[in-house]
């Protein structure tokens, strides 16, 4: 769908969202709107949907149904197409009769449809009667049997199929649903898409859809052919139990199975800006042949190519992932996920309600951080004082010469009156040498007094943030603990 928004927003067209839910049996509650609601955290919102409106409704394909049938009709008139009549029972004991070591999986094609319950095989007679009685029946395509399709795939180039080794596809179910092979083509036609993009697991179906653009509207207005590669996983294509086997999320929001309950999480949720997930989506099948990585959906509309899709899958990597979502949260301003952690600092019991110090902070930590949930561990003492310490690392070395400089230092830091961190390290290295102290040594005790542990950005930076009055409280409570 990424690549579908970016060559549409390239060429100037529109972005179209179709919901494909011809088959009732997988249709899942809330999916449609999981899908709006990802869309429009990644940024992608369609220029034509159900929610957005448009010509060329209605969107849902089970909204069309009555569309298809005419068509369907149409094939079976120009012998394109054949009524069948074969029940459930009729099916299972073609392919229980036909099954064998050579042919494990029996189609319903060239080679058997004559011996079927048809409209090939049965009387005109027979099929009126049928079809007045309403008896159950389905449309499928007659694929030739002789005849190669060739197209050309704007990713793999010239593609040909040999028609006698594929099967006589169901057009129209008995329900009056169409199946995706014609509702897809049907619609592509109805709402003029000019290029048709699809995953490679749809390329064998390729020339039916190629057969029937043929029989229904000719050449003339037939899309272009794409069909892109898979994202793969440790062990073929990426599935939800991948996700749940090597703990990395496979959708971009946490999802929840209304059949089962079981939840999957999302890239959202686990601390990923929208902004890093379309750009590491755009880098698992396509590069624009240069060593550049980090792109904007500005500058992914401008570069994009379909011609530079890889066609192979692109394994899925999680730790580069993380790595585009870092250089992400170093990118862009603080404020386009302010929000995101204070919600993260108040589900850990921490309300922020000074947006000028939070903006400081984020400023000065997002370096240190991949993930937004890192902004918790790398800044809550900013928030809030330490309530213990972490001393042993400085206790060897601990003596009332340290404790004295500490003492002095804090007392001098009253008088300070352009409060930065440039001015602090220097009266801190000034003390050190008036005391004959290393700064080296004294460096990590005053991380500890203002942190309560030995890690965060630049020990001054952190005290500039902090301000006068907290810092030097920090010095003054922390050497009331430092007794040992």
């Amino acid at each position: 769908m990424l690549y579908n928004y970016l060559f549409a927003k390239q060429h100037g067209g529109d972005f179209i969202l179709r919901i494909e839910d011809t088959d009732q049996s997988r249709y899942v509650s809330g999916a449609e709107e999981y899908i709006f609601e990802t869309l429009k955290w990644c940024g992608l919102e369609p220029d034509e949907s159900v929610q957005h409106g448009g010509k060329y409704g209605p969107y849902r394909q089970s909204e069309r149904k009555n569309l298809y049938r005419k068509y369907a009709e149409d094939l079976v008139k120009k012998n394109f197409a054949y009524y069948a009549f074969d029940t459930p029972g009729d099916l299972d004991e073609m392919r229980m009769q036909l099954r064998s070591e050579s042919n494990p999986n029996p189609q319903y094609d060239h080679t058997i449809r004559m011996t079927m319950r048809n409209s090939l095989n049965l009387s005109q007679q027979e099929v009126e009667e049928l079809l007045k009685n309403n008896t159950p029946h389905v449309i499928r395509i007659k694929m030739p049997e002789t005849e190669t399709v060739t197209f050309n795939d704007m990713i793999r180039g010239s593609v040909s199929f040999d028609t006698s080794v594929v099967d006589d596809k169901v057009l129209l179910k008995a329900d009056g649903m169409p199946t995706y092979h014609l509702a897809v083509v049907v619609d592509d036609y109805l709402m003029n898409i000019s290029h048709a993009f699809r995953g490679e697991e749809w390329l064998p179906s390729a020339p039916v859809h190629i057969l029937l653009w043929r029989y229904l509207f000719g050449e003339e207005k037939m899309p272009q052919w794409a069909h892109l590669p898979l994202i793969l996983g440790p062990n073929g294509k990426l599935s939800k139990r991948d996700g749940a086997k090597y703990g990395f999320p496979v959708f971009a929001m946490t999802w929840k199975d209304p059949k089962t309950g079981d939840v999957t999480e999302g890239f959202r949720e686990r601390g990923f800006l929208p902004e890093a997930f379309v750009n590491m989506l755009a880098m698992l099948g396509w590069n624009d042949g240069t060593e550049q990585e980090i792109f904007s959906v500005a500058e992914l509309i401008e570069k994009f190519s379909i011609e530079r899709v890889h066609s192979s899958g692109a394994k899925f990597d999680f730790e580069k992932a993380k790595w585009f979502n870092h250089e992400w949260i170093k990118k862009v301003e603080p404020a386009q996920f302010k929000n995101q952690v204070k919600k993260i600092f108040e589900e850990k019991g921490l309300k922020i309600t000074d947006d000028v110090y939070l903006d400081k902070v984020l400023h000065l930590v997002r370096d240190r951080c991949t993930l937004l949930f890192d902004f918790w561990q790398h800044s809550h003492f900013f928030f809030k004082a330490p309530g213990e310490y972490n001393t042993a690392p400085i206790q060897a070395k601990w003596n009332d010469d340290k404790r004295n400089f500490f003492k002095t230092f804090a007392s001098s830091l009253t008088s300070i009156g352009n409060w930065n961190a440039p001015t602090l390290e220097s009266l801190f290295k000034q003390l050190a040498e008036q005391a004959s102290v290393k700064p080296g040594e004294l460096q990590l005790p005053l991380r500890i007094m203002l942190v309560g542990d030995k890690f965060g950005p630049g020990v001054f930076n952190i005290a500039e943030v902090l301000g006068k009055e907290e810092t030097i409280n920090r010095i003054n409570s922390s050497l009331e603990a430092f007794k040992f």
